[in-house]
């Protein structure tokens, strides 16, 4: 029997009406800034695809219970609560069965938005292969979850932080279409290009949603990675960026800072060394996340 999340009212109302939908993680609430910061954001965020033309369907688990959407109450109570699990593929049944509270990463949402029947998601970055893997075996559970979940994420690459190059080999690897929106340049996150060149490149909301519904028709599984470059007036340059996040690292290393410590450690140092630059463009890069989900979700009606 196929479960089915909890559905807040707006989405439910969304659903009947055949109206567009995109998925929105929590750990941005609970884990990426403090309250009210958090919460004002996540509101922003939501009021953003409104505003495109689509429900926001904001995902998390809430006393057990997995939620696609939450009511501005659940908001409030979500980016105030304490404890907060970060959960992922392998966490979120566990921490269902036990009744306890999480906020979805990259691979989790993904799941949620399935079970919920929405079919694009918006994220700031998605995870991928940690540097240094080679030794550690450091990748992300979301490169696994984009070839076999089809759900459309609009993100703005993979997080800066990572080994981008062979976050897009294992993507390769793995049959996810990697698609860069309006340039050749995979997007740097907080820098609006890199020295890669994406797979692919797509101008419009309706080629994304074109090469979705292929996708199905075909029968291949997993789904689409749309990398939206930061607006230039929001990026932090490469240059300025690149020595900012290799020094964090070598603080890392040093400290002996490992596994799931080593990204919330080098997040907050990077925002430390770039005095609050990096949350600010973090912030701008979802909002822009989210207007071009909204606008692939409406092709897809």
């Amino acid at each position: 029997m196929t479960f089915a999340p909890v559905l807040s009212p707006e989405v439910s109302a969304a659903q009947k009406a055949g109206s567009a939908i995109v998925a929105l993680e929590s750990t941005i609430i609970t884990h990426g800034m403090p309250y009210p910061q958090n919460l004002q954001t996540a509101r922003r965020v939501e009021s953003e695809l409104r505003s495109a033309g689509a429900t926001p369907a904001t995902i998390a688990v809430i006393d057990g219970n997995l939620h696609a959407g939450l009511t501005d109450e659940q908001l409030q109570s979500l980016a105030k609560a304490r404890d907060v699990a970060k959960l992922s593929s392998a966490d979120l049944a566990a921490c269902m069965a036990q009744g306890r509270t999480g906020a979805t990463t990259v691979a989790a949402t993904m799941i949620a938005a399935h079970l919920a029947g929405i079919a694009v998601f918006a994220t700031g970055g998605i995870g991928g292969v940690h540097k240094g893997a080679e030794h550690s075996f450091d990748i992300s559970a979301d490169l696994r979850e984009l070839s076999q979940t089809p759900v459309t994420v609009v993100a703005a690459g993979a997080k800066a932080i990572l080994d981008v190059p062979k976050t897009l080999e294992v993507l390769e690897t793995l049959g996810v279409p990697v698609i860069a929106y309006r340039q050749q340049s995979f997007p740097a996150f907080w820098s609006a290009t890199s020295d890669l060149i994406a797979p692919l490149r797509m101008d419009n909301a309706a080629d994304i949603a074109a090469a979705h519904k292929m996708r199905a028709r075909l029968g291949l599984p997993g789904g689409q990675l749309v990398a939206n470059p930061i607006p230039t007036n929001a990026e932090i340059p490469q240059s300025v960026m690149s020595p900012v996040i290799a020094q964090a690292t070598a603080e890392a290393t040093a400290q002996g800072i490992s596994g799931k410590a080593v990204t919330p450690f080098l997040l907050q140092r990077i925002f430390e060394l770039t005095e609050g630059r990096s949350l600010d463009a973090n912030i701008e890069l979802v909002l822009n996340n989210a207007r071009l989900a909204a606008a692939i979700a409406r092709e897809l009606i």
